[in-house]
C-alpha cells in the first residue's frame, strides 16, 4: 500500500507572542479579549504548532517599542521555528537608517525581515502620506526591509497611494485590510482592496478573517465571499496564510483557522495552494531555512 504523501509545508506569516510582565498591551483590556490575557511565549508556540505543517513562522510586533524588536529578533535567533521578524522602529524618527542598521547588528538581527506600525490606531487617515512617514518608507526599501499594514478600511486609500509613492517597497497587508466580516457586507472594503492590489509592489495575508466576525458564529462559508475577493483581487501567487495566532483563539484555535484557510483556498490547483501555504511569504519576506 502505497504511503500516504505528506502535508505540505506551511509557513504561518503571522503571529505574536507577548510577555506582559515585560511591556504594557493595553489592548488586551477588551472584555472579548479575556481569554487570551496571559502570557505567549515560544513554549506555547511550539505547543500550538506541534502535530501541524508548519515549518517556520514570521513574528509581528505588538506594541510600538524598539524594546519589544530586540527581544523578537534574539527569541527568533535562538528558535528552530520563527524564521523572520516583522519589528517596529520610529519611521519618523531623523535616524531611522540608523536605526534599522541596528536592529540589522543585534542579536538575532539576521531574522528582521520588516517594519509595522499599528496605523490603524492613528486618528489620521492620511498619516502614511506625511512627509516623514515618506521618509522612513524610502528608508525601509533601501534596507530591503517589508512594510506590514495593518489598517481598516477607511484607511486602504492613503496605503494604496503610499504603496504608489513607494514602488520599491514591498507592501503586506494584514488581515485582509480588516473587512467588515460580521455585518456581512463587502463594500466598499472590495473596491479599496481591489484598488490596492493593482499596485505590483502589494500583497496580502489571509489572516484575522475569524476575529473580524461574529467569534461565536462564525463559518467557513460566511469567510468564503471575503476570500474569495483577496484571491481574486491579488491573484493566489500574492497571497499569503497567517494564523494571527493567538489573538485568533477567542474565536478559533491555531488547527481550526489553518483548516478553515485550506478550506477557503480548495478551489486553488497544487501549485497555487503551495504558494499560498509557504512560497509567497518566503519569497516576500526573503526567509532563510532555521533549524535546532
Amino acid at each position: 500500500m502505497p504511503d500516504t504523501p505528506p502535508a505540505p509545508r506551511v509557513v504561518d506569516a503571522h503571529h505574536h507572542l507577548w510577555d506582559r510582565s515585560a511591556f504594557d498591551l493595553p489592548w488586551l483590556d477588551d472584555p472579548a479579549l479575556e481569554p487570551i490575557r496571559r502570557d505567549f511565549l515560544p513554549a506555547d508556540l511550539a505547543r500550538a504548532t506541534a502535530g501541524t505543517p508548519v515549518d517556520a513562522t514570521v513574528l509581528v510586533q505588538t506594541v510600538c517599542d524598539t524594546r519589544e524588536t530586540l527581544a523578537f529578533l534574539a527569541t527568533a535567533g535562538a528558535s528552530p521555528l520563527i524564521a523572520g521578524v516583522v519589528g517596529w522602529t520610529d519611521l519618523t524618527a531623523p535616524g531611522v537608517a540608523d536605526d534599522l542598521a541596528a536592529l540589522r547588528a543585534a542579536p538575532g538581527g539576521d531574522r528582521l525581515v520588516g517594519i509595522r506600525h499599528q496605523v490603524q490606531e492613528e486618528p489620521d487617515p492620511g498619516w502614511l502620506l506625511r512627509p516623514d512617514v515618506g521618509r522612513g518608507l524610502t528608508a525601509l526599501g533601501a534596507a530591503g526591509l517589508v512594510y506590514d499594514l495593518v489598517v481598516r478600511p477607511h484607511q486602504l486609500p492613503a496605503a494604496r497611494a503610499a504603496a504608489a509613492r513607494h514602488p520599491g517597497v514591498r507592501f503586506v497587508l494584514d488581515h485582509a485590510g480588516k473587512p467588515p466580516v460580521a455585518t456581512g457586507r463587502l463594500t466598499p472594503w472590495a473596491g479599496e482592496l481591489r484598488a490596492f492590489a493593482a499596485l505590483p509592489n502589494t500583497t496580502c495575508k489571509l489572516s484575522g478573517l475569524v476575529s473580524e466576525a461574529d467569534r461565536d458564529a462564525w463559518t467557513v462559508a460566511g469567510l468564503a465571499p471575503y476570500a474569495d475577493t483577496v484571491l481574486d483581487a491579488f491573484g493566489p501567487g500574492r497571497v499569503m496564510f497567517g494564523s494571527d495566532w493567538p489573538v485568533c483563539l477567542p474565536a478559533a484555535g491555531y488547527t481550526e483557522v489553518l483548516d478553515t484557510a485550506r478550506a477557503l483556498t480548495a478551489r486553488l490547483d497544487p501549485g497555487e495552494r503551495e504558494a499560498f501555504l509557504a512560497a509567497t511569504a518566503t519569497r516576500v519576506y526573503g526567509l532563510r531555512p532555521v533549524g535546532p
